[in-house]
């Protein structure tokens, strides 16, 4: 099949997906195009199956803010019409799927007709998406999508809740390349750099942005520290970071914490992990939950948006309603105090996130394609 796929370029959850995706594809025999303002940042060209296609937008002195989504369709309908593209698989709702509608209908003008899948990743629909200035524009975007998913139940609910969908939504989960983890990465030496070897290691990794509840993660840490040797990884950078540092300076446990800010070693730091917090006041799926699962990481996890979808309670970690620190602190304690329990706990991780292997979620979406196709066959 020839595809494209259009999504940000970026760090984020959607971007990460939408590439992994497009290059298990490619190795498995698609022709795969991606259609971005820049390359994707884990995006490998060495594979013959797998294309860029950079989108550029011309300054105009008229414009105040140059029309990237008019770029955009136009750039989409001019790889169509050059590469034979049979299906667009926009991830975002915003501004994706709204280009994504205008290059059908130039498309179809010209006697080219197209399918269009577009997946719904979270904040597209909870964030952006429901501002009343582009809420009109969404809704419309999803009902003449062809095909929509979205990545967990949850947002699923969410959509038809907040929209007046008369779509289908199909739910296809985020996933997780198992084959790729760097077992390298697993060195017990490296342990050493973070922590002392009778310390409990616990990591967050976000934006540190207040949805992600930044305070808490500190003062479950602060609870845990004064039962157990422990050690908190701070992974990311956002307008929350300064509040955590001051924060733990006030609690007196600076010193046991490090802040990495960006790092392009996640997994190292996965891999020496006992614990992953994750107390967001919503999460549409999870996927740096995932992420550490996959590496044998428990999860201390809230209760909200999809992350029971992701997290088991009580078998790969604990849930708990949002703000409840006591809870768990409790939770996190009863994981690390016991060397038995907590590598039952890791092990579990391990299988949890085994129900999300890339390997059991592609098919999903390569059923999907075919039947886009075969719309307008």
């Amino acid at each position: 099949m020839k595809i494209a796929i259009v999504c940000y370029p970026t760090f984020g959850g959607s971007g990460v997906v939408a590439t992994e995706l497009g290059l298990e594809l490619a190795r498995r025999g698609h022709e795969i195009h991606f259609i971005t303002y820049r390359q994707p940042v884990r995006l490998a060209l060495l594979n013959p199956n797998v294309h860029y296609h950079e989108v550029n937008v011309p300054e105009y002195p008229l414009f105040h803010y140059q029309p990237y989504e008019l770029a955009l369709s136009s750039k989409l309908v001019d790889m169509v019409k050059l590469y034979k593209i049979e299906v667009l698989h926009v991830h975002y709702a915003i501004p994706h799927a709204y280009a994504g509608y205008m290059a059908k209908q130039m498309l179809q003008d010209e006697g080219i007709n197209i399918s269009m899948v577009t997946t719904l990743h979270g904040t597209d629909i909870t964030l952006v998406g429901n501002h009343p200035f582009y809420k009109p524009a969404v809704t419309f975007s999803i009902n003449k999508s062809d095909f929509v998913t979205s990545v967990s139940q949850n947002l699923k609910e969410s959509t038809l809740a907040l929209f007046k969908i008369t779509n289908t939504i199909e739910v296809i989960p985020n996933f997780i390349e198992l084959d790729k983890i760097n077992l390298e990465s697993n060195d017990p030496r490296q342990r050493s750099v973070m922590a002392n070897e009778n310390e409990r290691i616990i990591t967050h990794i976000s934006n540190f942005r207040k949805v992600k509840r930044i305070p808490d993660i500190i003062k479950i840490f602060y609870a845990i520290q004064k039962e157990i040797p422990a050690k908190l990884m701070m992974v990311g950078d956002g307008p929350e970071k300064t509040k955590a540092e001051n924060l733990c300076r006030e609690l007196g446990i600076f010193d046991k914490v490090i802040f990495f800010g960006n790092s392009n070693e996640v997994d190292t730091i996965l891999h020496q992990t006992d614990l992953f917090l994750l107390p967001s006041n919503t999460e549409s799926f999870g996927l740096v939950a995932l992420e550490a699962m996959a590496c044998g990481v428990p999860v201390i996890s809230s209760n909200s948006g999809g992350l029971p979808e992701v997290n088991s309670n009580g078998f790969s970690g604990y849930l708990s309603d949002v703000g409840d620190i006591e809870g768990m602190a409790k939770n996190a304690l009863k994981i690390l105090k016991d060397d038995l329990v907590l590598s039952q706990f890791k092990k579990n991780a391990l299988i949890n996130a085994q129900k999300f292997d890339i390997k059991k979620i592609l098919p999903l979406y390569e059923d999907l394609y075919r039947r886009a196709i075969a719309k307008f066959s």
